[in-house]
């Protein structure tokens, strides 16, 4: 398997690039986020990989963080949702809100990234939504600051997604005390 690449990028397409390692050169297909960090040509650049093995087909995938190359591991892993598709959904959205949209359940917003419709969606929801309440809804989502408030609620009985939901509802805003956003993210629930 093939973890990363460290090399010289060669040359860029819409969804690929060509990395020279060693004097090979890697066709490495990516997401427009990752394909924007990578530079100039010419440039060393660094990518964690997946490689991805079909009856006809070889095909490596590259991503400028760990966090992308797990969600894009985890999209794959759903049944009837391929390299393409999970490359599609990583295009539209940055990691952060695919992986909170899916733990929200927010098939509608889903539904907007082109190729992908309301049934892949629910599929999303109903196989990710566990696994990144506990991964991704937490401090990695909704940032450290209110990483307390969603373990505050969690701990009052919401679930995770309900807790990063109602979180994610309320106007951050760095003069609000920890026990203010709660009482507001309290007052988002009572509200439904």
């Amino acid at each position: 398997m093939i973890a990363g690449l460290h090399g010289t990028l060669e040359s860029r397409g819409a969804n690929w690039a060509i990395i020279k390692v060693g004097g090979v050169s890697i066709q490495v297909y990516m997401p427009a986020s990752t394909l924007s960090t990578l530079g100039a040509i010419g440039e060393e650049v660094h990518l964690h990989t997946h490689l991805h093995f079909k009856e006809d087909n070889l095909a490596l995938y590259g991503f400028a963080s760990q966090q992308e190359l797990e969600l894009f591991q985890m999209l794959i892993g759903v049944s009837g949702v391929g390299p393409k598709a999970s490359l599609a959904m990583l295009s539209a959205m940055n990691a952060n809100d695919l992986a909170l949209a899916i733990a929200t359940g927010n098939v509608d917003l889903l539904s907007q990234v082109p190729g992908i419709g309301k049934k892949m969606s629910s599929r999303l929801v109903l196989e990710l939504k566990g696994k990144l309440e506990s991964i991704w809804v937490g401090a990695a989502v909704l940032g450290e600051a209110n990483a307390e408030v969603i373990a505050a609620l969690v701990s009052l009985g919401y679930s995770p997604s309900e807790a990063a939901s109602a979180v994610a509802a309320i106007a951050d805003s760095p003069d609000l005390a920890l026990e203010d956003k709660i009482r507001l993210a309290l007052q988002h629930f009572a509200a439904r």
